[in-house]
């Protein structure tokens, strides 16, 4: 905290948005931090446009930092892979959850399909659904049914045999 000539009482602010391995921090008074963070949204779409050509791997954070309180709220935001063309619907599935993003976490047919529409594939839920299914058959794929519905992720063997496809 600093005092102004005046007497009034400033706290300084900052705050720190991080997109991958890159970072931009604002420092100001708090009324003006405040103000900043209020215009977030905005601010978050010009600094995604500015580093789109960056594509981070990972899920990317944004902390605000309070520095007279010390606190930190994390807010995750997420990334849609880039896949390649694909000639099918299951080889299009394997190619998003190989990605570190499919990797991450499991996903729901949704996000799935979210992430293929992203990469200008299209194909109905009921199709997404029907070769989810087929990859949990040819257990390239696992799922298990959550509070959001199933989740699927791609299984470790298939993970080991793309490695070993590699080298």
């Amino acid at each position: 905290m600093s005092r102004e000539g005046s007497g009034d009482s400033k706290q300084e602010f900052s705050i720190r948005v991080r997109v991958g391995d890159y970072e931009v921090e604002l420092k100001g008074a708090r009324k003006e931090v405040m103000d900043t963070i209020r215009e977030l949204p905005k601010l978050m779409t010009d600094f995604s446009k500015a580093f789109s050509f960056l594509r981070p791997k990972s899920a990317s954070t944004v902390a605000i930092k309070a520095i007279t309180t010390g606190s930190v709220k994390e807010t995750p935001m997420e990334n849609h892979p880039k896949i390649p063309k694909v000639d099918s619907c299951g080889e299009a599935v394997l190619k998003v959850l190989e990605s570190d993003w499919g990797k991450w976490r499991p996903r729901t047919l949704m996000e799935i399909k979210a992430v293929l529409e992203s990469n200008g594939i299209f194909y109905s839920g009921s199709t997404l659904a029907s070769e989810l299914l087929k990859l949990v058959k040819e257990e390239k794929v696992k799922r298990w049914k959550t509070d959001k519905g199933y989740v699927y992720i791609i299984t470790e063997k298939e993970i080991l045999a793309d490695k070993e496809g590699v080298q």
